[in-house]
């Protein structure tokens, strides 16, 4: 049978330790008594009337509406559609934005040519290429994918190139001292250089593709939790918008909790 090794800590190492998770259970406690909090408070005010339960619901009547929704069977459909189209649009993005944001690295002449048009798109609202994004791939999810990628591509892009060229130049200048090519200077320093940039570009990503994704089924859509939104809205049902933006809420902080654990992993 193999020995498991043991390390012995000193005792300042361990009362370290035994304090750094003590600070973990503290703030795991304060979110969820900050949320308990909320919804208590909420749902206290709706019962008394202090506020207006048509205009601002409750958590009782989104927690029932939610319900309602799932007993018709179409709520697994709103939420694989937003679902899918945002996973879709986060990886593509991600992985194009990467690539544009190396071979701007790659090439100095190429990025000075190319800066002020990424500025300009940057700062471009994408909700005014909606008409042009259904005329170019029609209507329903393709639509949404690509409002999705628009807005988290030029971010990606502008992020990672940043870190790349932000990494030291001391370190890159020993590397061709040493007659490494550029091919070896990009996967050997640039990129381990960039990983923590490139985690917390996914972290934004989760956001912002939750963020194109809910404006392209606005635009153009028939099922999805934009499309709930939208058709709640119409109807003066705001139970069901509510309900949509709380499940919206909830599928968002699940990407987020998918990704953050990497963030950890690369930093030891």
């Amino acid at each position: 049978m193999k020995k498991t090794k043991q390390i012995n800590y000193s005792k300042a190492r361990k009362l370290y330790l035994k304090n750094l998770r003590k600070d973990k259970i503290i703030v795991l406690i304060g979110q969820f008594a900050l949320l308990a909090i909320f919804i208590g408070l909420w749902q206290l005010l709706a019962d008394t009337g202090a506020i207006d339960p048509f205009f601002f619901s409750s958590p009782s009547r989104i927690v029932a509406t939610i319900i309602d929704l799932g007993k018709t069977g179409n709520l697994w459909i709103h939420i694989w559609t937003s679902l899918y189209e945002t996973i879709i649009g986060f990886i593509i993005a991600t992985v194009i934005g990467s690539l544009i944001a190396i071979a701007l690295w790659w090439s100095e002449r190429l990025r000075k040519i190319m800066e002020p048009y990424l500025i300009i798109l940057n700062s471009l609202p994408k909700i005014a290429l909606g008409p042009m994004i259904i005329f170019w791939v029609g209507s329903g999810t393709g639509a949404t994918i690509v409002m999705c990628i628009l807005i988290c591509v030029i971010l990606t892009t502008i992020s990672m190139l940043n870190a790349f060229i932000s990494c030291d130049n001391d370190k890159i200048l020993l590397m061709k001292s040493m007659h490494a090519n550029k091919f070896q200077i990009l996967f050997k320093l640039i990129l381990p250089n960039s990983l923590p940039a490139f985690i917390s570009v996914l972290k934004i990503n989760v956001g912002m593709s939750w963020v194109g994704t809910i404006m392209g089924e606005y635009l153009s859509s028939k099922a999805g939790l934009g499309y709930l939104i939208n058709y709640g809205s119409q109807i003066l049902k705001l139970d069901i918008v509510m309900a949509s933006i709380t499940l919206l809420c909830i599928l968002a902080a699940g990407m987020y909790f998918l990704v953050s654990p990497l963030e950890k992993k690369f930093k030891r």
